[in-house]
């Protein structure tokens, strides 16, 4: 039999092949890990769905693979027959009915491609936002009322295409609505051509006539990164909002309290401070935590407060997501902190790990440096970017004293955020981060 790429999970339908377990000839279990495959920021194990015997292995570290497509051949018979497994490999090649299904759902991705040597930025465009919009590929067709279908047909439009927001995926007017509203957007848009003139590709330059250089070909993670916020950067008109705050009390609170919190087996930071900080403050401005419709005609208000919190690795930017931050006292934060920023690290991440952030937090305090400008971690409409807290003199209460002032920088979307709503955000941030209560601290 051959085992082939499962669907991945919503919105996925692809990853890039990371490292290969098994060989020809080895004998695996049901469940046994074959390889790993990374897709958009996650690396994940791919199972094996029965046990037997390898016979052949179709890809290698490097390769993309889609949902659908061979990995590997496994002869889970009694006899033995690595021949028969073979065998059954040779017809596959030109049977190509996966083929032949799959090429349909690619065509209306891959038309735009012979245009990009002239047109690249005009045609990519679109053709991304309909391979990030659309349901992913199934060989069932999606859950909808028989009204819908009907009327899905009457437009001629595919349903395969339109994401269900409902339980299982099933697709209600509603989608079948924002769908429609985005295919409008996309036409506008091709229509603008005076007032969004396709982007130029910039000129190949050959480096090396001037020096040895190196070429090192970009990660999926990397590409993934850069594809996220360039499409950030053109979507979002964004403002930043800067400002201080006094961390010096926050400093000594956590001086006494971190061998309490060392004896419970975590490591007391500021940044736990900060994500709590956050937390309480957007329990009073709900608008900070609430994500633009697609149609851009309303605002989708969160009532649960998921912050995602970036990590550096050696790979790239990685966000995962502490759900219920307002809930968690100081302790759990720490230790949440710390587990995920290994898992990061260790690129031991899952998606679900990263998914269903209502705000993002950017500390780069242990790195150095002051004020920056986050860019927005989409569909969210505000990030903020924490700076290293840094000794300066503060004129308080008749005199100068030394205090520690760590950097504040907030981004957001202005379609959403105007600036009155971001200024009383950050001044009553700063004031949670000042007047920090002790008794959130104690255990």
């Amino acid at each position: 039999m051959d085992v082939k790429l499962p669907k991945l999970g919503e919105g996925a339908d692809s990853g890039v092949v990371v490292s290969v377990f098994v060989k020809a000839g080895d004998t695996i279990k049901k469940e046994q890990a074959i390889l790993e495959l990374e897709n958009e920021k996650a690396v994940a194990s791919i199972p094996s769905p029965a046990a037997g015997t390898i016979s052949q292995v179709f890809v290698k570290p490097g390769d993309k693979v889609s949902v659908g497509q061979r990995l590997v051949a496994l002869d889970s018979g009694s006899g033995g027959a690595t021949a028969p497994a073979t065998e059954e490999t040779r017809p596959a090649e030109p049977k190509s009915a996966p083929t032949a299904k799959a090429r349909p759902a690619r065509t209306a991705k891959s038309e735009p491609e012979p245009e990009p040597a002239s047109e690249p930025a005009e045609d990519a465009e679109p053709a991304e936002v309909e391979e990030d919009e659309a349901a992913p590929v199934s060989a069932h067709p999606p859950a909808a009322s028989p009204s819908l279908r009907r009327l899905a047909k009457d437009l001629g439009i595919d349903l395969a295409r339109v994401r269900g927001s409902e339980r299982g995926g099933r697709i209600v007017m509603a989608d079948l609505r924002s769908y429609i509203q985005r295919l409008q957007r996309l036409a506008a848009q091709a229509g603008r051509g005076d007032r969004r003139p396709a982007r130029p590709r910039a000129e190949a330059v050959d480096f090396s006539q001037w020096g040895p250089v190196s070429v090192k070909p970009l990660s999926p993670l990397r590409q993934t990164i850069a594809r996220r916020m360039a499409e950030s950067w053109e979507t979002v008109p964004r403002v930043t909002q800067f400002d201080e705050a006094d961390v010096t009390r926050l400093g000594e609170l956590r001086k006494q309290h971190l061998e309490a919190y060392q004896q419970k087996g975590t490591k007391l930071t500021l940044t736990p401070f900060v994500i709590k900080a956050v937390a309480n403050t957007l329990l009073k401005h709900p608008t900070l935590n609430a994500s633009l419709d697609p149609s851009g005609e309303s605002l989708v208000l969160k009532s649960y407060y998921h912050l995602g919190l970036a990590v550096d690795t050696e790979a790239g930017l990685m966000v995962p997501v502490i759900r219920d931050a307002d809930k968690k006292a100081l302790v759990e934060l720490s230790r949440e902190i710390e587990a995920l920023a290994q898992k990061a690290r260790e690129r031991k991440l899952t998606a679900e790990d990263m998914k269903g952030g209502t705000f993002t937090i950017s500390n780069q305090g242990g790195i150095g440096g002051a004020h920056f400008t986050p860019i927005l971690n989409l569909p969210e409409v505000a990030i903020l970017g924490v700076g290293r807290g840094a000794v300066k003199p503060v004129w308080r209460e008749g005199r100068v004293e030394p205090r520690t002032l760590m950097p504040l920088a907030l981004s957001y979307d202005h379609r959403v955020i105007d600036g009155g709503t971001a200024a009383r955000f950050i001044t009553d941030l700063v004031k949670e981060l000042e007047q920090f209560a002790e008794s959130l601290v104690k255990l």
